[in-house]
């Protein structure tokens, strides 16, 4: 990634926030509670140091969820529109950033699938659908 600051908002555009300097994992997480929180068969996320991280706009909208007995999983939300947004681990380590909520591209590319032996077991790969540039044609 270049040194040019990454920015990220939620669908309602009132939260914003960015990212500088050298990102680190970008990774699709198939567990449950992934699945659960945003409901896909996986999550797209980005993992940078706190120190890379900041909020320009909008945080006091930003809601959080923790699950008790979780080590590391919490999710932070837009409490306007209810889209997902960036959180820090309960560890305090990572902010955990929703891939789909950055505004460019963020220079680097998903490198692992973890948890896996969670995966949804309807979950097919998107390379076997097939694919539309906009709406698929009408069936009727």
């Amino acid at each position: 990634m270049s040194e040019t600051p990454i920015t990220g908002t939620c669908l309602c555009k009132g939260v914003q926030f960015q990212l500088t300097g050298h990102l680190g994992i970008f990774q699709y997480c198939h567990c449950s509670r992934c699945r659960k929180f945003t409901g896909s068969t996986f999550s797209s996320n980005l993992l940078v140091l706190p120190e890379q991280f900041s909020w320009l706009r909008g945080e006091a909208l930003v809601g959080r969820y923790e699950l008790a007995e979780a080590k590391y999983f919490a999710t932070g939300f837009c409490t306007r529109c209810g889209s997902s947004l960036p959180w820090l681990s309960q560890s305090g380590k990572v902010v955990i950033v929703p891939a789909g909520t950055l505004d460019s591209d963020p220079g680097i590319r998903p490198s692992q699938n973890i948890f896996c032996g969670s995966r949804a077991v309807w979950y097919q790969s998107p390379e076997t659908l097939a694919t539309y540039e906009d709406m698929p044609p009408r069936t009727r």
